[in-house]
């Protein structure tokens, strides 16, 4: 699965965060997910700075590869630890399924790296998780996420990507740049196959994926946009049925029980187990 992210020209990869959405994304189109670290760790109640286990990611990776066909980009946080642990991260999430694993060079506790405070590690600690990473992977990604850009400035961002270019990194993902500009001059000074996160509501404007692909990026992420929409209907749902008591006023927001069916491929298992049900032993004992 790994090479369909290596040989396509461009890709637009929805965050997922559990292997229903995960369907979905499959199901519209969509040629991979990713599966981001803030979503899945809000989905536990929980706030994305770095509370999330390996065996916990490890775990969704597990069930939404049980349910897709398509390769699945992996948000590790940093690593969980330091150089030697993400030696074990990497085995642990490719076995699970990982096609490709995005590690951070921010320092621990980490936070979303659209939110002030942060801080980054030195250049050395980052390419020595790079370089543990490949020894880890047979074949899996290794996307190097450059978190500067908010903590010293773009220069330092591109200094530091090149350095983690050096070093083996497969991606580059510039974390939190601020502008159509800077993503450009970013574009054109790592040459390199490059991510561009456009999340919600943080240091980067709105930009249109073909907007990125015209620039030179090969992949573009909606990490937390189907967390954030199916939120707010979930929360505008429960406050109907709270005030009305009934279900009636939400019915045309719902998908239908015919359509969740064919989303979890409902009669398929029908129909294995009723086959399975009319096998007959023919030799008697």
């Amino acid at each position: 699965m790994s090479q369909v992210l290596r040989e396509s020209e461009f890709l637009i990869v929805p965050g997922v965060f559990n292997p229903f959405t995960a369907i979905l994304a499959k199901k519209v189109g969509f040629k991979a997910v990713y599966l981001s670290g803030g979503a899945l760790t809000s989905s536990y109640g929980l706030p994305d700075i770095g509370l999330i286990t390996l065996d916990e990611v490890a775990e969704m990776v597990r069930r939404i590869k049980e349910v897709v066909d398509i390769p699945i980009i992996v948000d590790a946080d940093t690593g969980f630890g330091e150089a030697i642990n993400v030696y074990r991260t990497v085995k642990v999430l490719e076995k699970a399924g990982a096609d490709a694993i995005q590690i951070e060079d921010q320092r621990m506790p980490k936070k979303c790296g659209h939110l002030e405070g942060k801080e980054v590690v030195e250049p050395l600690e980052m390419v020595q998780k790079i370089k543990a990473a490949l020894k880890a992977r047979k074949d899996t990604l290794i996307i190097a996420r450059v978190d500067s850009r908010g903590v010293i400035n773009l220069d330092d961002a591109i200094e530091r990507a090149k350095i983690y270019l050096e070093a083996g990194a497969d991606v580059i993902f510039p974390e939190a740049l601020t502008s159509k500009d800077e993503f450009a001059k970013f574009a054109k000074e790592v040459k390199a196959p490059l991510l561009a996160n456009m999340t919600e509501f943080g240091k980067t404007p709105y930009i249109k994926a073909q907007e990125f692909k015209e620039m030179g990026y090969k992949y573009v992420i909606f990490p937390v946009t189907l967390f954030r929409v199916a939120a707010k209907a979930m929360k505008e749902a429960l406050e109907v049925l709270l005030n009305e008591g009934s279900q009636i006023n939400l019915l045309d927001k719902m998908i239908t029980r015919q359509e969740q069916y064919d989303i979890i491929d409902y009669f398929f298992y029908e129909r294995m187990d009723k086959e399975l049900g009319s096998i007959k032993i023919l030799r008697k004992l």
